[in-house]
Parts: structure tokens; C-alpha cells; sequence
């Protein structure tokens, strides 16, 4: 049986990108705020509300969970270019979940922030040079994390939260 908690598989980084898989990562985070936008294109409130797997969020909270999860990365990227390796602030993301602005706030709202957002950042990532992402921040429960590690991770992020969706739709015959 699929694993309904990773519908593209688990995150794995073999340790170094090529130029071309940059590029690609690049496009990916891109393509994130589109894609994210199509999959809940349509959803009723009742849909936006079903938890895409057994004990786990709702479509709506992880519509918002990806900018969330985003703004902190965009943060942890400035904060790697411009400090040496700093110690960044992790946060509860499953708490966060929970707040009164998940399910008070439109997902259009998530989904503008989206465009926003990759927009700057991704400025940002075309500007990076290879030796950018060698550039590191400390994550106090993960240790040193290389730039490029997290282009790869959030590249894969995007596509994983988009597919927690796109397969509860595909499940559940919504079209």
C-alpha cells in the first residue's frame, strides 16, 4: 500500500547539486505557488476541510502550512547569505497548523502569498552562485544545513504538499 504521507517518496540529498539540478530546483520553487493553486482549483469547504490521510491535516491547513513553511526558509537563506553560519529559529509547524488564521483565513490568501513570495525568492536562488550554496546555517535539531541541501529539500517540499492533495482529489474522484 502507497504511503499516503509521502506521496512522491521521502526527501533524500545525495550531497551535491549539478548546475542543471539547480536550475531545476529553481524551477521547481518556481512552479510551486501554480501548482498548488491548480490542485485545490474547484475545492468546496467541505473538500478544503477533509484531511488528505487518515490523522492527518486538512487540505486547507496544508495550504497554508506551504507558505508558512516557505517564508521560513526565504528567511533562512538571508539569514545564510548575509551571517555566518547563524543559528536559526525553528518552528512547531503542526502547532502552527492549529492557529485561528488557518481555518479563519481564505486559501486564496495563502495561495497570493505564494506568488509573492516565490517571486522574491526566487530572484534570490537565480542569483545564488555555486559557492552561495555551500554557504551553511544551524538548524538547533538538524545541525549545519548547506544552502544547496535546502534548495533540494524545498524544491521536494513543494512537490510533496502539492501531491498530498492532488492524490486525495485523484482518490476520491474529485475532479
Amino acid at each position: 500500500m502507497e504511503d499516503l504521507r509521502y506521496p512522491v517518496g521521502k526527501f533524500s540529498f545525495d550531497g551535491e547539486l549539478t548546475a542543471e539540478q539547480k536550475q531545476k530546483c529553481i524551477e521547481e520553487i518556481a512552479a510551486t505557488p501554480k501548482k498548488l493553486r491548480a490542485a485545490v482549483q474547484g475545492l468546496s469547504a467541505e473538500q478544503l476541510d477533509t484531511p488528505y490521510r487518515p490523522e492527518g491535516w486538512t487540505v486547507r491547513q496544508v495550504v497554508h502550512h506551504v507558505p508558512d513553511s516557505h517564508m521560513n526558509a526565504f528567511t533562512r537563506f538571508k539569514l545564510a547569505l548575509t551571517e555566518d553560519e547563524p543559528t536559526i529559529k525553528p518552528y512547531n509547524e503542526a502547532e502552527w497548523a492549529k492557529l485561528a488564521d488557518v481555518p479563519g483565513t481564505p486559501v486564496e490568501v495563502s495561495l497570493s502569498l505564494m506568488d509573492s513570495l516565490h517571486q522574491r525568492w526566487v530572484v534570490l536562488l537565480k542569483s545564488l552562485k555555486p559557492e552561495d550554496l555551500k554557504r551553511k546555517f544551524k538548524h538547533p535539531e538538524n545541525g549545519l544545513m548547506t544552502l544547496e541541501r535546502s534548495l533540494a529539500m524545498y524544491a521536494w517540499h513543494g512537490r510533496h504538499h502539492v501531491a498530498h492533495i492532488t492524490s486525495l482529489r485523484e482518490r476520491n474522484g474529485w475532479k
